[in-house]
């Protein structure tokens, strides 16, 4: 079964910027985008900061605009931006609702009922003030932050290429979470589709009538499509494995078990509940442990046979995305412990957010893959 990266050229050269030179179109390594979006999701996730956020999210819409493949997966950016959009609504909704009217400053008196005394600290209605809104503001565009840098890779990396970088040893986990994340860009597709049929034939496509009519035939359309995915696996022999020696297993089950009890000891080292003298000896237990996991791995992905058509490739474009997204997330984690006030808004009194240079220079990193990075190969005609 053909994949649409089957039916697209794999390079094409076209005209740069510069006059006279040629860049090479190409498919991206697909982890060095999930790379970069987690890189960007954790710099999220060490701030509160809504100036930071609010370029983190941008930083991702550009890239995403100026490197989005024409594909159906690209499609699904949008569907995740009206996610994150939906979080932070929902957010600040339950704060005005439920949350607890702490703060000095008053927004607004809203009709409020009285609970029981045992909903202490609960409450539904009453006045609203700005600081517990502010925070509550604050956490959601965190939450959506991540969102979208979830969204960006999953719009900029080819599920079907990201199912070939997977290791051997969980390539049928692999291919189940590949399959899952391919649904909701599929969903939109079906949504899309099916929306403008229902137009051409005169019949309404928005509201509460055109729910029933859309979604039976969205619901057809994943039904054959989980047939026809189940017929491509069996005839490809998915599943299949190779046999083993009672040693061999033994030895991947021990370095297994030994790596995950290194790694527990390791954290539990580097928490502080032993010694602070300690924390070195809790460093070496992690990487360990690590190791003893990757031997783990690699033994394990013996037993898989299968073959690689095109394998993806490492190549500078690909390295400095990676980069880019740990350069994010280093110098945001730096500027946290740097500048914790920058970093972390304060709402008690509400002040103005500053903008760290560390973190400047992180969002600029961010945008780079825009710039860095290869266009994607053209549709076929």
């Amino acid at each position: 079964m053909a994949t649409i990266e089957d039916r697209i050229p794999r390079a094409t050269a076209t005209p740069s910027a510069a006059p006279g030179a040629e860049r090479e179109r190409r498919w991206l390594h697909p982890m060095a985008w999930w790379a970069w979006a987690v890189g960007l999701a954790i710099a999220a996730s060490s701030t509160t900061n809504p100036l930071l956020l609010v370029g983190l999210i941008a930083a991702a819409a550009l890239v995403v605009e100026r490197r989005r493949p024409d594909a159906p997966w690209s499609r699904s950016f949008a569907f995740f931006v009206r996610i994150a959009v939906f979080v932070v609504v929902i957010r600040l909704l339950a704060q005005i609702l439920f949350g607890a009217p702490t703060g000095g400053i008053r927004v607004v008196a809203l009709p409020g009922i009285d609970l029981p005394v045992w909903f202490a600290g609960v409450r539904l209605g009453g006045t609203v003030m700005l600081e517990p809104m502010l925070q509550a503001l604050y956490d959601g565009l965190r939450l959506a932050a991540i969102i979208v840098a979830v969204g960006a890779a999953g719009s900029l990396a080819s599920p079907a290429r990201v199912l070939k970088s997977v290791p051997a040893a969980v390539y049928e986990v692999g291919v189940s979470v590949v399959v899952a994340s391919t649904f909701v860009p599929q969903l939109v597709t079906d949504v899309a589709r099916v929306r403008t049929n229902r137009r051409l034939r005169g019949r309404p496509d928005t509201g509460v009538r055109a729910v029933g009519g859309t979604m039976l035939p969205v619901l057809h359309s994943a039904m054959d499509r989980s047939i026809t995915l189940a017929a491509a696996m069996d005839s490809r022999g998915y599943g299949r494995s190779a046999d083993r020696s009672r040693t061999h297993r033994l030895l991947t089950g021990g370095a297994l078990l030994t790596g995950l009890v290194l790694v527990v000891i390791g954290v539990f080292l580097l928490l502080g509940v032993a010694a602070p003298t300690w924390g070195a000896w809790g460093l070496i237990a992690v990487a360990a442990g690590l190791g003893f996991a990757a031997v783990s791995l690699t033994l394990a992905g013996r037993r898989s046979v299968r073959t690689r058509y095109r394998p993806n490739t490492w190549r500078a474009p690909d390295i400095s995305t990676a980069l880019c997204g740990a350069a994010t997330a280093a110098l945001f984690i730096a500027a946290a412990r740097i500048d914790p006030a920058g970093m972390t808004t304060a709402t008690e009194p509400p002040v103005w957010p500053s903008l760290p240079w560390l973190s400047l220079v992180g969002l600029a990193i961010a945008l780079a893959p825009g710039w860095l990075t290869p266009d994607p190969p053209q549709a076929a005609p």
